[in-house]
């Protein structure tokens, strides 16, 4: 019965973790998960809380930061983006107007659907944007006032 109630705990702090997404309730859970496993090999309850203990401790003090290091954006860490992360400050050219409702535009010969930044200022085709950020597919752009870098 203890393993169940044990198995219950990890499932209930992984679907906490799910809606956290702060890679420190999973630890705990794989420390419940471990005790699961004492508890059907027959170890008191005693046994059972140090194993969790143990198991979620040195989850937290050895992996998490680990993953913690790796989930840093590229210009935190110094390396070469990629992906979106790359796409972010970005030039890119208007080929159909942007304002806040719709826009296309060209990044490295890849064409955007894009969205002016503050949804106020209207960008024309042919005109130099920097992309601010990206929102699924959408690239959020601004007027490209900074030098091309």
């Amino acid at each position: 019965m203890e393993a169940v109630l044990w198995l219950v705990l990890a499932i209930a702090l992984a679907i906490a973790e799910a809606f956290t997404a702060t890679f420190l309730i999973i630890f705990f859970a794989a420390g419940a998960l471990a005790a699961a496993g004492a508890a059907a090999l027959g170890a008191p309850v005693l046994l059972q809380a140090i194993v969790f203990a143990i198991v979620s401790g040195l989850s937290v003090g050895a992996l998490r930061p680990i993953i913690m290091r790796h989930q840093r954006p590229a210009a935190e860490t110094g390396e070469t983006p990629f992906g979106i992360e790359a796409i972010e400050g970005s030039q890119a050219m208007v080929l159909e107007e942007v304002d806040a409702d719709h826009g296309l535009v060209k990044i490295d010969g890849e064409l955007w659907t894009a969205r002016s930044f503050d949804g106020a200022e209207k960008y024309l085709p042919g005109e130099r944007v920097r992309v601010i950020k990206v929102r699924g597919a959408t690239a959020i752009v601004w007027r490209d006032d900074m030098p091309n870098i």
